[in-house]
């Protein structure tokens, strides 16, 4: 069992970054959303309507930039619309305003002039630049990021999480946002979700019990509204949140009853069952 028992409601234009040890469950949530992967049990909601399966509501972002190598960057952000037609789509008026839109979202990203390259002539950044801009082309209610900016140097990692704050706010995107870096994850996110094996219920320790990951800490980090700049990195404040999500959520020694898992996002909540809670007399 990977994950065990979530409960999770996201509202429009927050931007969550989930964090947790690895092999904790990040990507397979994921992909649970994406509808990739099906939930043995409970069930998936975008909007009311529950996910079978992936469509162009979800976009998703991947660390290896999932670019064709075939394509230029501009074939590449208009691979989508592409598929969805004849061959004969690019001699039509409709064709020509998709390129010219596809044009201002390169632009945006600063990479315009890198329209008519191919992948292997990009950086790693500009790359990751490209990945995303084919992801928001498409429109999708919801942006799923799986550590994004892991393969990227420092510098450009920090410029990139400073790209996506300006995208995030200009789109009012929904976005996911899985992390192995505690500090990208209190720095990105408007609210921040651990995942964790790490934590005891009233199943006992009978080695026979099977336990998967739960949300441990589902936080608010800063309001929707608000960017903050990268000197909020250097802060004490901002380095005891980290070793606070350090703790509870990485420390195997430091093991969490479910009944006092740190849940306070004005939407968070758990539901326990029989099992994991017994009623106390």
């Amino acid at each position: 069992m990977v994950l065990d028992n979530i409960d999770l409601s996201v509202p429009p234009r927050d931007l969550t970054a989930i964090v947790g040890p690895s092999g904790c469950g990040k990507s397979t949530l994921l992909r649970i959303v994406l509808g990739q992967d099906t939930p043995l049990a409970g069930e998936v909601f975008v909007y009311g309507d529950p996910v079978m399966r992936p469509d162009l509501s979800r976009g998703i972002v991947y660390q290896n930039y999932s670019l064709l190598p075939h394509l230029t960057v501009l074939q590449n952000v208009l691979a989508g619309d592409r598929l969805r037609h004849s061959v004969f789509w690019r001699t039509t008026g409709e064709y020509r305003a998709k390129r010219d839109e596809a044009m201002q979202f390169l632009k945006k990203a600063g990479i315009a002039e890198h329209a008519h390259k191919y992948p292997a002539q990009l950086s790693g950044g500009q790359s990751q630049r490209v990945a995303i801009v084919q992801t928001l082309f498409q429109r999708p209610k919801i942006v799923l990021m799986d550590e994004p900016f892991s393969a990227l140097d420092p510098s450009t990692r920090e410029n990139m999480q400073l790209w996506l704050l300006e995208l995030w706010r200009e789109y009012q995107l929904t976005v996911f946002f899985v992390t192995h870096d505690l500090e990208e994850a209190c720095f990105l996110g408007t609210r921040l979700v651990a995942l964790s094996p790490y934590y005891t219920d009233d199943r006992g320790d009978d080695p026979r019990v099977m336990r998967g990951s739960k949300v441990v800490m589902d936080v608010p980090i800063r309001h929707a509204g608000r960017i903050s700049p990268p000197s909020v990195k250097e802060t004490a404040a901002f380095g005891e949140m980290i070793e606070h999500v350090r703790r509870n959520a990485f420390d195997p020694t430091h093991r969490q009853h479910v009944e006092r898992f740190e849940l306070l996002y004005q939407y968070s909540w758990h539901t326990l069952t029989a099992d994991e809670s017994h009623p106390k007399t």
